[in-house]
C-alpha cells in the first residue's frame, strides 16, 4: 500500500501540488487524471524521492521512499521514457541498471522477453521508436521484480496492441497483489481496467474512489418516443424528475429507463421507444476538472 499525507510543493508563487492526501491499495489499478498542469507529474517525482516536498511525505508499506532497503526491489518506477543512454544496447543499459541495485544480470533477460523485446536486445536506444524506449523503461521498472510500479504516461508511442498489452499486464502484476499506480490521458482506455481513480485539478485532490462509484454519479438520461407523452408526463411527475420535448421524443432526467418502462406499463401507457444514455467517464471527469484546466481551447 501507498500513502500520500498532505503533500505540497511550491515553485516560488505558484503551487504545484497543494496538500495531497490519498491511498494506493495494493492488489489494484489505481489511476492517476487530471489536465495538464494538475500537478501529476510532480507528485509522482516526490513519491520516489527525485523532487524534494515542501510539507507532507509519502510511505511505500509504512517507509519512505529514500529509507527503503532494497528500493528497486519495492518499487519499480517510469517517470520518462528517455532515461536511458541512447549509446546503449537495451540489454546493457538492463544490465547497468541491476549491477546499480544489486540484481542479478540473470533478470535482464527475463525482462527484455517479459516486454516484447527479445529481438530487439542488442539495438542501441538512440534508435527506438518511442513505443519501444517505452518497453525498455517498462522493463527497468519491472528488473527488480517489485511489488509496486508507478507509471506516468506509460501508454504514449505504444500502438493499438501495445496499449492492448500494457493493459493486461498491468491487470494482472495487480491480480498478483501488487500495486498499481498509473497516470494517463487516455481516460477511455484506462477504464477498461482502472479500479480506483486519483483525480487532481490545479495540485489539489478532487476525488480519490473507485471507477464505479464515479460511473454511478453519472447523470442518465432516458429517451421515449410515445403516442400518449401528456400521460407520462402526468404519471412521472416528480421533483426530482424533469421531462422536456424534442420533436416527437420525451427527454427525461432525474430517474431510470426501467423505471420509466415500469410506470408506463402500469398506467396503461404505450411506448414505442424507450433508450436510456450517460456521460461516459471521460466526460465526468472532464466535467469534474474543467475549473481547476490551466490550459483550454478557445
Amino acid at each position: 500500500m501507498i500513502n500520500v499525507s498532505g503533500v505540497t510543493k511550491r515553485y516560488g508563487n505558484r503551487t504545484a501540488v497543494d496538500d495531497l492526501t490519498f491511498t494506493v491499495a495494493a492488489g489494484r489499478v489505481t489511476g492517476f487524471v487530471g489536465p495538464n498542469g494538475a500537478g501529476k507529474s510532480t507528485t509522482m517525482r516526490m513519491m520516489v524521492g527525485l523532487t524534494p516536498p515542501d510539507a507532507g511525505e509519502v510511505r511505500f508499506d509504512g517507509v519512505r521512499y529514500t529509507d527503503l532497503r532494497h528500493p528497486a526491489r519495492m518499487v519499480g518506477a517510469v517517470l520518462d521514457d528517455r532515461c536511458m543512454h541512447p549509446g546503449r544496447t537495451a540489454r546493457n543499459h538492463l544490465r547497468a541498471m541491476a549491477a546499480m541495485s544489486g540484481i542479478p544480470a540473470g533478470r535482464v533477460e527475463q525482462v527484455l522477453a517479459e516486454v516484447g523485446l527479445e529481438s530487439a536486445t542488442e539495438q542501441r536506444a538512440g534508435g527506438f521508436s518511442l513505443g519501444m524506449r517505452q518497453r525498455l523503461a517498462l522493463a527497468g521498472a519491472l528488473l527488480g521484480d517489485p511489488q509496486m510500479l508507478l507509471l506516468d504516461e506509460p501508454s504514449n508511442g505504444l500502438d493499438p496492441d501495445g496499449i492492448r498489452w500494457l493493459r493486461n499486464h498491468l491487470t494482472d502484476f495487480a491480480q498478483r497483489g501488487g500495486t498499481v499506480f498509473v497516470s494517463s490521458h487516455l481516460i477511455g482506455e484506462l477504464s477498461l481496467f482502472a479500479d480506483d481513480l486519483v483525480v487532481v485539478g490545479g495540485g489539489k485532490l478532487l476525488a480519490a474512489e473507485t471507477v464505479a462509484a464515479i460511473t454511478a454519479r453519472q447523470a442518465v438520461t432516458v429517451v421515449v418516443e410515445t403516442p400518449q407523452p401528456a400521460d407520462l408526463v402526468r404519471v412521472l411527475a416528480s421533483p426530482d424528475v424533469t421531462v422536456e420535448a424534442n420533436g416527437d421524443c420525451l427527454v427525461i432526467r432525474g430517474t431510470t429507463k426501467a423505471t420509466v418502462s415500469q410506470v408506463a406499463f402500469e398506467n396503461g401507457i404505450r411506448l414505442t421507444e424507450l433508450s436510456e444514455t450517460s456521460q461516459s467517464l471521460e466526460e465526468s471527469l472532464l466535467d469534474m476538472t474543467a475549473a481547476a484546466a490551466e490550459f483550454t481551447a478557445a
